[in-house]
């Protein structure tokens, strides 16, 4: 029997990278050095980190391993320290580097990134797993949309930045929120409830959709197609608000405040601390 990847992405990339490649050719020399949500990064800085994503994953399917001993990883928060730096770090050298020599880069390391992807059986173990679900081992089907998650998400940054019509649509962002729901059973890993407690999760519009939380006896588990008859707790949030929440946007308070909840808000509070960003 043929397996069904939960989250189809890996044919949204090319996409995804034209209308970068679109985006990036339409900014004035101004528009390459407003400030972003990214809060330290401004949108060339956002721009050098998609390149350097693709160049990483170029290398490895080059079969090139960096010899520089990483430090030594113990945490969730260790690991984020780690890749924080190679971030930094990247994004630093690429000051000297003009916006159109980035953008030049980005069109040709893209297609060598999906032809990377194509490579990957999506039911084998990823290289590198999908830490804020919570996860040690992650298949590649997650790892290629989780890496999907962050494409679009910085994109968006730089759309939100310069003012450019956003990539909220259907086709583009139900893959990203559908992705980011999986990180709702580790958010809620410690919150206590009895056995068949049902929380409903609604992004809204036609872009968005429901996401149900069951609590089974030892964990929570995520429900998708499900219409429970009854829920102990809802949230609601728009599609603007919840891409930015779960990137770090913007703070738990200001999603809180522009959201609807019903019900146990005991429940409902997690999901505004829930993160789908290694941060």
């Amino acid at each position: 029997m043929e397996q069904v990847i939960p989250v189809q992405t890996l044919h949204l990339f090319p996409v995804l990278d034209k209308l970068l490649v679109e985006l990036l050719a339409s900014l004035s020399p101004h528009d390459w050095h407003k400030p972003t949500v990214a809060k330290l990064w401004n949108v060339k800085d956002i721009a050098a980190h998609l390149l350097d994503g693709n160049v990483r994953a170029i290398a490895a399917l080059n079969g090139y391993q960096n010899n520089e001993a990483p430090p030594q990883i113990n945490s969730y928060q260790d690991l984020v320290s780690f890749l924080n730096e190679l971030n930094a770090v990247w994004v630093k050298a690429m000051k000297r580097v003009s916006p159109a020599l980035i953008t030049q880069q980005l069109e040709s390391t893209g297609k060598q990134y999906v032809e990377y992807l194509h490579t990957l059986d999506p039911f084998a173990p990823a290289m590198f797993s999908v830490a804020w679900a919570g996860e040690d081992t992650s298949l590649n089907w997650f790892h290629i949309a989780r890496e999907y998650t962050e494409k679009w998400h910085h994109q968006q940054q730089i759309r939100d930045a310069v003012g450019k019509p956003g990539l909220i649509t259907r086709e583009l962002f139900y893959p990203v929120i559908d992705t980011f729901m999986y990180a709702l059973p580790h958010t809620y890993r410690n919150t206590p409830a009895k056995e068949g407690t049902v929380i409903k999760f609604t992004i809204t519009s036609d872009v968005g959709g429901d996401w149900f939380l069951k609590r089974s006896p030892n964990k929570w588990e995520l429900m998708k197609g499900l219409s429970p008859e009854k829920v102990d707790a809802s949230v609601t949030l728009d599609p603007d608000t919840a891409w930015k929440l779960f990137t770090k946007a913007i703070s738990p308070e200001t999603a809180l405040a522009a959201s609807a909840t019903t019900g146990d808000i005991i429940l409902a509070n997690p999901i505004f601390n829930m993160v789908a960003v290694m941060a």
